[in-house]
């Protein structure tokens, strides 16, 4: 039988894909409502990362949250440098770009985090 984090897998994933479409959407809603910027911010500062890192073993998941904000504005950092450089620089086109990256990333497995793994000596039993 899977277990609860085996079982919730799939619906993060859908969520994490489903994210960047919201966020593009809520950005072509009139003015400056919170209605519109906030989708836009949490997908932006987190959404890429944790679509990076998903899936995580039951200890690696504080890394993996540590870890979603500067992976996530990685991309988003060099999209937009890319898209201001080729002059073509909008909103729509940004989150669409990153929206496309998230889609992906979540579709692939998760990226390995090193540090939450244990120790050789520790994994053995041996204590040396």
């Amino acid at each position: 039988m899977p277990s609860s984090a085996q079982s919730f897998r799939p619906y993060a994933r859908a969520a994490l894909m489903a994210s960047g479409w919201v966020a593009l959407a809520a950005a072509l809603l009139p003015g400056g409502s919170a209605l519109r910027w906030v989708p836009v911010l949490a997908f932006v500062c987190f959404a890429p990362g944790l679509a990076l890192l998903l899936p995580r073993p039951g200890g690696a998941r504080l890394e993996a949250v540590a870890l979603a904000a500067p992976l996530s504005l990685a991309p988003a950092v060099l999209t937009a440098t890319s898209l201001f450089l080729l002059e073509a620089f909008s909103v729509g086109v940004f989150l669409g770009v990153l929206a496309a990256f998230t889609t992906v990333a979540a579709l692939l497995p998760g990226v390995p985090l090193l540090g939450g793994a244990a120790p050789p000596e520790v994994r053995d039993g041996s204590g040396r």
